[in-house]
């Protein structure tokens, strides 16, 4: 009975919970579904309207990383009020997603009309120069304007490299150009292979580490025009071009400075990344389907290098890169591709001014990938990151017609040419070789002659032997009765007189050679019983004299090598000599007692 009684207690619970549920209007449950997609969907996109309400609409704070020793910092980046700011994003473009899919749909770039150039190198490849001359927007329309840069003019010229499957027509290029053709700078934009409207005239094909078409298009215009400073900005792929370039180039380049945005780092962390999470695998195919599409432009030389039928099923971008990318550009795998071609891995040796800016939201490439201490540690970096600002996207005002990074960007550039902090491209010297250059067979060299003299020589040739400033060694080891010579910083330099063999034998004994080392200049004395056994050593003096002509080294190099490799076999001789001397000696009959 009492079962009973609680069960049709609950029974009345529930259905007096479901009349109450039903008294509810259904447009109560309409808007919390609503709400509730809505909380969704804010987390979904990554929506940060309310916090940037919270915050007082005045935005996130850039945050900078620099090496606290950071000449470029202090003298340069210090001026760039755009770097010391906030960044507010437009209010209804307040997700990283919708800024950068509204940036690829319209992204509202300025109106204006490129010249173009076509430029082979030296594969035969050719790729499309886009120009926009400071002179190009005073005139009305761009095709009447003849101007042309002359070899000695002094305005700064601007190289961009586009990002992946871009190339000078996209919006974000777009404004950068503008931007700083504005400012009266001449910008050229240099298309990757392939893109731009031009065909592949070789089996050469751009990716993400393709660094020589770059380099020679930097080296053409340095050509071209070595009076203008020369700059360069990369975006996205492009940056990861720009980053690689000058780590594998160091001091070499005629760039004098450069900028990086929303740059990949390292390739691997980014392609696990953007298949990672649904909105992720988004972004991945999108991008996949832009790679076919620029593959399906120039499929007859593809098809012949690689698998079409493979690339054209591929759904990734990883898929892409095994099957085109990895063949034919020859790496093993697609894991080796990224880890060879990550600029993160030649960040270090930078050392042009660079400004790099990242988005910590940036759907494409994640913040994982940013190298902070490596940035830290190079002292010409400075690394500017913000909250907020999607992949390449930055919108910011109301109307959303302006990029934020374009501003600090023309800012760092413009200070860095009014500034004496400009790079300056190292001469290069003659017979510079690789690190990985082996030194084996590199002089000088220890030569042994028939009369058991040892002698250092060397093999640079004739020219090196008749110098009269031949830098020399300081420095002597012996190992297991192996004599080597190694170079030391501290070197001397030697001086010998010239001979001539015509000469009389007056003047031949009268030879000298000076030494001028690291402790001063050694002048000879003349004593006043010099002439009286002149004649006696002469016979020795000519002999020395004949050594050190025929060697081409100085007479104290080879006394001190002889010296230094006779000693052992004179101390040995010397102790079996005097072995008897010593025994008897109150010295040796103190040591018996102890």
């Amino acid at each position: 009975m009492e079962a009973a009684a609680v069960s049709s207690d609950a029974e009345s619970a529930g259905e007096l919970l479901l009349r109450a549920a039903a008294l509810v209007p259904w447009t109560r449950y309409a808007l919390a579904a609503l709400a509730l997609a809505a909380a969704l969907l804010y987390r979904f996109l990554e929506l940060h309207f309310l916090g940037d309400l919270l915050r007082g609409l005045r935005g996130g704070r850039v945050a900078l990383t620099f090496h606290p020793e950071s000449q470029v910092y202090h003298r340069v980046a210090s001026k760039c009020r755009s770097l010391h700011g906030r960044y507010l994003a437009t209010p209804w473009l307040a997700s990283p997603h919708l800024q950068t899919l509204f940036l690829s749909i319209s992204g509202r770039p300025p109106s204006f009309t490129y010249r173009r150039q076509l430029y082979t190198v030296r594969d035969g490849g050719t790729i499309a120069l886009d120009w926009l001359l400071a002179s190009d927007l005073e005139a009305a329309d761009a095709d009447s304007c003849d101007e042309s840069i002359s070899k000695d003019d002094l305005t700064p010229l601007l190289v961009v490299i586009p990002g992946l499957t871009s190339d000078s027509s996209a919006a974000y290029v777009k404004h950068l150009v503008f931007s700083m053709a504005s400012k009266g700078w001449n910008v050229v934009v240099s298309n990757h292979r392939g893109l731009g409207g031009i065909s592949i005239t070789s089996d050469c094909f751009y990716n993400a580490g393709w660094t020589e078409d770059m380099r020679e298009v930097v080296n053409f215009l340095h050509q071209e025009y070595p009076e203008a400073p020369l700059f360069t900005v990369g975006t996205s792929i492009g940056a990861n071009i720009v980053v690689k370039y000058l780590g594998e180039e160091g001091e070499s380049t005629p760039v004098v400075g450069a900028a990086s945005i929303c740059s990949p780092w390292d390739l691997l962390v980014t392609n696990r990344f953007i298949s990672r999470k649904l909105v992720q695998r988004c972004y991945d195919r999108a991008l996949a389907i832009g790679l076919k599409g620029y593959a399906k432009l120039h499929q007859p030389v593809l098809a012949r290098l690689a698998n079409w039928e493979a690339i054209t099923s591929s759904s990734s971008i990883r898929e892409f890169d095994r099957h085109a990318t990895c063949v034919v550009a020859k790496y093993e795998t697609v894991d080796t591709f990224y880890r060879k071609c990550s600029s993160a891995n030649y960040i270090g040796n930078v050392s042009v001014p660079l400004l790099c800016i990242s988005a910590l939201d940036d759907p494409l490439c994640t913040r994982e990938a940013i190298p902070w201490d490596e940035c830290r540690a190079n002292k010409n970096v400075v690394l500017a990151t913000t909250p907020n600002g999607g992949h390449l996207a930055f919108f910011e005002g109301l109307t959303a017609r302006r990029l934020w990074w374009v501003r600090p960007v023309s800012e760092f550039l413009c200070a860095l040419h009014d500034s004496s902090y400009m790079h300056r491209q190292k001469a290069q010297e003659h017979g510079l070789h690789s690190p990985l250059e082996s030194s084996i067979d590199k002089s000088p060299y220890v030569n042994f002659m028939e009369d058991g003299m040892v002698a250092a020589v060397t093999n640079d040739g004739p020219d090196n032997n008749d110098s009269l400033h031949n830098q020399i060694v300081g420095e002597i080891e012996l190992s297991d009765g192996m004599v080597a010579i190694q170079q030391n910083e501290c070197t001397g330099e030697i001086q010998n007189e010239s001979y001539s063999g015509m000469g009389d034998k007056k003047n031949s004994e009268e030879n000298v050679t000076s030494v001028q080392g690291h402790e001063g200049n050694h002048r000879q004395r003349e004593e006043p019983y010099a002439n009286n056994i002149g004649d006696a050593i002469a016979p020795v003096r000519r002999s020395i004299n004949q050594l050190t002509r025929s060697q081409g080294k100085s007479v104290w190099l080879l006394a001190y090598i002889a010296v230094v490799t006779s000693w052992p076999l004179l101390g040995t001789l010397g102790f079996f000599l005097f072995r008897k001397r010593f025994s008897n000696s109150l010295l040796a009959k103190k040591l018996k007692k102890l």
